[in-house]
C-alpha cells in the first residue's frame, strides 16, 4: 500500500500488526528480550493504521508531548531515522519509553481509531524507530547552545533526572548527575529485568547525553557524601533538581515478616538486575535458591509482575502471585499479566496474607492467607476486599516477595529539612514548575508523585528544566525551536 493514494476505509481494514516475542517455552528459560521488535515491514503497515487525525489528541496523552502524528508519517514513508529524530525533540529515551510505559494507558488510549478498532500501536513504533536508529548506527547528538555559565546539579540517575538534563545541557548549562548507585540508569538498571529492558540499551541512550557534555558521578549518596546545601553553597550549583526516586518499599505489617525468605521486591530485583544474581558465581551477589522452591509474590502491579517472572526464570517450581483483589483491579499493564500467564505463572487471586510461618531456624514455611470478595469501591474506585470468614488456609512456601508499593526517599527530608514534604513524605511542588519550597532547588519524578511510570517521571524532568532555565536566564528562548 502507498501512504499517499491509501484510503482512511483502506487504513481502518489493516489489522494491528502484533509484536515478535519469543516462545513462552523458550524465554521462562532465559534473560533474554521477549518482546523481539518489529521488521521494517510490520512497522510501516502498523503506521499505515494511523489516519492523520487533524486534531491529534494522542500527543496531549502523552506526558512529553511527543509529535506522534508527525513521527508515525515518517514511518509510513519509510524514514524511519527522521522518525528517531522527531520524536528526541521531545524524547530522550525513545527506546526505553517504547518498552516500558503504559501506552493503553496514555497516548494510545485516546487514539481515535481506538474508540472502533484496536488503536495504533504508538509504543512499538516508538521502539522500532529508535531500535533502528541505534542498529544502523546512525544516532545523531542533538545541538548543544553556547556554554552559559550556569551550573546545576541533578541528584539521581533516573528518568526524571536523564530527562530535565538532556533539556538543560542542550541549553548550555552545565550538568553534574550525581547517583547513588555503582551504575547509571535508576530504576531502568535496578528495577526492570532484562527481560523487558535489556540494560545495553540504557547504556547506549546514557552515552548519547555523555556526547551532549552532561556529567556523571556515581557513588554519591546526597543527603550523605555531600548535602543540598553544600552543593549551592560551597560547590557553586546554582540551582539543583532533586530524582531520586521512591526506593523505600513497603512491608504488610504483618507477623513473620522478619523470617528470613521475606524480602522486598527492591531487593530481590536489584540483586538479579543491577547485581545479575541469576549469573551466580560468576556474578559476586547471590540471591535466595529459587530452583524447585516455591516462590510467591504479594502485589499486583509491574513491579510485581516483573519479580515473579523473574523467580520463574529463576527456576522456580511454583510461582505465584497472591492478590488480595481480582485481576479486573491489577493495576499491571495488560502486557504484563498476559505475558506472566503465558509463562506458566499461577495466580491466586482474592486472597489476603494474615502472617508468615517459619521453622525453628527462623526460615519461612509458609503463608496463612484469608480469602476475599469485593465489596464496595474504596478511595481508589477499586472494589474493596472484603475477608471470608472461615476462609483461612496454609500455602507452603520458601521465598516471599513483597511488591505492595514504595514511600520516598528519607534523605531529602532527613538532610534538608527546609523542603517541604507531604504527609506521605513525597516532595511538594509547584506542578506548574515543580519548584520545592526551597530556592532554586527542584524535584520531579515519583519522589513528588509516590511510585509511576517512567514517562510521567520524564514529563516532570522536562517541567523542572523548563522552569530552572527560565529562572536562570530570564527567558525561555530555545524550548519551543526543538
Amino acid at each position: 500500500m502507498n501512504e499517499k493514494t491509501i484510503s482512511n476505509k483502506e487504513r481502518l481494514a489493516i489489522p494491528r500488526q502484533k509484536m515478535p516475542a519469543q516462545d513462552p517455552n523458550e524465554r521462562v528459560t532465559n534473560f533474554r528480550e521477549v518482546n523481539l521488535g518489529y521488521t521494517p515491514e510490520l512497522a510501516r503497515m502498523e503506521a499505515l493504521r494511523c489516519i492523520q487525525c487533524k486534531d491529534p489528541v494522542c500527543i496531549a496523552g502523552c506526558p512529553v508531548n511527543i509529535k506522534i502524528d508527525q513521527f508515525i508519517k515518517m514511518v509510513a514513508d519509510g524514514d524511519f531515522l527522521g522518525a528517531a529524530k522527531k520524536i528526541k525533540e521531545d524524547n530522550v529515551l525513545p527506546a526505553i519509553c517504547g518498552r516500558v510505559c503504559p501506552q493503553e494507558d496514555q497516548c494510545e488510549k485516546v487514539c481515535v481509531i481506538g474508540k472502533k478498532h484496536e488503536p495504533v500501536a504508538i509504543g512499538h513504533l516508538e521502539r522500532f524507530v529508535a531500535d533502528y536508529e541505534r542498529q544502523t548506527g546512525h544516532v545523531e547528538i542533538p545541538e548543544v547552545k553556547p556554554p552559559t555559565g550556569k551550573k546545576i546539579a541533578i541528584i539521581g540517575s533516573g528518568p526524571a533526572g536523564l530527562s530535565c538534563a538532556n533539556d538543560l545541557v542542550r541549553l548550555g548549562h552545565e550538568i553534574v548527575v550525581f547517583e547513588a548507585l555503582h551504575e547509571l540508569g535508576g530504576v531502568l538498571m535496578y528495577g526492570i529485568p532484562e527481560f523487558r529492558l535489556p540494560k545495553e540499551i540504557v547504556r547506549q541512550e546514557l552515552d548519547g547525553l555523555k556526547q551532549m557534555g552532561v556529567s556523571f558521578q556515581t557513588n554519591v549518596v546526597v543527603g550523605r557524601s555531600v548535602t543540598i546545601d553544600e552543593l549551592i553553597e560551597e560547590e557553586g550549583f546554582n540551582a539543583v533538581f532533586i530524582g531520586v526516586g521512591a526506593g523505600l518499599p513497603w512491608f504488610m505489617g504483618i507477623p513473620g515478616e522478619n523470617l528470613a525468605g521475606v524480602l522486598s521486591a527492591n531487593e530481590f530485583l536489584t540483586r538479579v538486575n543491577l547485581m545479575k544474581a541469576y549469573d551466580f558465581p560468576e556474578s559476586d551477589t547471590p540471591v535466595f535458591q529459587c530452583k524447585n522452591r516455591n516462590i510467591a509474590v504479594f502485589g499486583g502491579g509491574n513491579t510485581a509482575m516483573d519479580a515473579v517472572r523473574t523467580a520463574k526464570r529463576l527456576g522456580a517450581e511454583h510461582a505465584y502471585i497472591i492478590y488480595r483483589r481480582s485481576e479486573a483491579e491489577m493495576p499491571a499493564r495488560h502486557e504484563e499479566i498476559h505475558h506472566a500467564k503465558e509463562e506458566g505463572v499461577e495466580f491466586l487471586l482474592l486472597m489476603n496474607p494474615i502472617a508468615f510461618i517459619g521453622n525453628d531456624q527462623q526460615q519461612l514455611t509458609g503463608v496463612r492467607c484469608l480469602r476475599m470478595e469485593l465489596g464496595e469501591p474504596d478511595d481508589s474506585g477499586r472494589r474493596r476486599p472484603v475477608p471470608i470468614e472461615g476462609s483461612e488456609f496454609l500455602l507452603p512456601l520458601d521465598m516471599a516477595v513483597i511488591s505492595i508499593g514504595n514511600g520516598s526517599n528519607p534523605l531529602i527530608k532527613q538532610t534538608t529539612p527546609d523542603i517541604e514534604v507531604s504527609k506521605r513524605d513525597t516532595v511538594v511542588v509547584d506542578i506548574n514548575t515543580m519548584a520545592t519550597s526551597k530556592n532554586m532547588v527542584y524535584a520531579g519524578g515519583d519522589i513528588v508523585t509516590g511510585g509511576a511510570t517512567v514517562i510521567l517521571a520524564m514529563g516532570a524532568g522536562r517541567t523542572a528544566a523548563k522552569a530552572i532555565h527560565e529562572k536562570l536566564m530570564g527567558e525561555s528562548h530555545g524550548f519551543d525551536e526543538w
